[in-house]
């Protein structure tokens, strides 16, 4: 992809100095879109118009909305499901309000959300929680239509994760492959979980989960300047890892 201070530079220097003046201004574009973190196009367009860049949150909230009305109506499910990412979240007073506009924002679906997307695709724990966010809404009224699912494997692209990621928590979600009554979780849901399968060799199994486990645990994220939800999120996220692999050893005799 071509960046916007990179391109800018790149012709404002050959209008200058010809080849050479080009090399050095894309060099000073390419530090400049690197360091102000530019994601593209729309995000410069949104920088020069002079909004506020949309916090992490106020992102979540939009891409509920969207979801919540991408069939046409918002049903009372989704608005419960919005309120209970709020109490996830443990959001106060100011920032419920701003979520609750962002929703609205969402539902309209006038956003270009690419550029905001790609921004946290480097926070590992806040991509994929607001992957599990997003699914969460999708499911909320007892099922996920075609476009909530193209939604869905769209932004899970441009947050960094592949289709099979994105399938996987889909699963994790799915009313009717959960067991949230009893809290015990299947044996196919381990191997989702750890991301292999019923025939994987043991030490093959074993380091998908060791894999997983450092990726995933909290403690990756101290110092990082994580939110308590980010850290509730990594904590579940490293528990349930801890369980899938002790069933799945359980179950082959590991």
């Amino acid at each position: 992809m071509w960046w916007p201070s990179t391109v800018i530079g790149l012709g404002a220097g050959f209008a200058v100095a010809s080849i050479p003046g080009a090399l050095l201004g894309g060099l000073l574009g390419q530090a400049m879109d690197r360091r102000l973190r530019v994601q593209g196009w729309d995000d410069m367009r949104e920088r020069l118009s002079g909004r506020a860049p949309m916090r992490d949150e106020e992102l979540l909230f939009v891409l509920l909305g969207r979801l919540a009305k991408s069939d046409g109506r918002v049903a009372e499910q989704h608005i419960q499901q919005a309120r209970q990412e709020m109490v996830r979240l443990d959001l106060a007073e100011a920032a419920r309000l701003r979520a609750i506009a962002a929703f609205n924002r969402g539902k309209a679906g006038k956003d270009r959300l690419a550029h905001h997307l790609r921004r946290i695709r480097l926070q590992p724990h806040a991509a994929e929680g607001t992957l599990r966010a997003c699914w969460r809404m999708a499911w909320a009224d007892g099922k996920a239509g075609q476009h909530e699912r193209e939604l869905l494997l769209d932004w899970g692209q441009k947050l960094g994760l592949s289709q099979r990621q994105v399938q996987a928590i889909s699963l994790e979600y799915e009313p009717r492959k959960m067991n949230a009554a009893s809290g015990v979780m299947t044996y196919a849901a381990a191997l989702r979980l750890l991301g292999v399968d019923a025939d994987t060799e043991g030490d093959q199994v074993k380091q998908a989960y060791r894999c997983l486990v450092s990726r995933y645990h909290p403690d990756k994220l101290a110092g990082s300047g994580a939110s308590e939800a980010q850290v509730r999120e990594a904590t579940e996220r490293t528990r349930d890892l801890h369980q899938a692999y002790a069933l799945i050893r359980k179950r082959r005799g590991l």
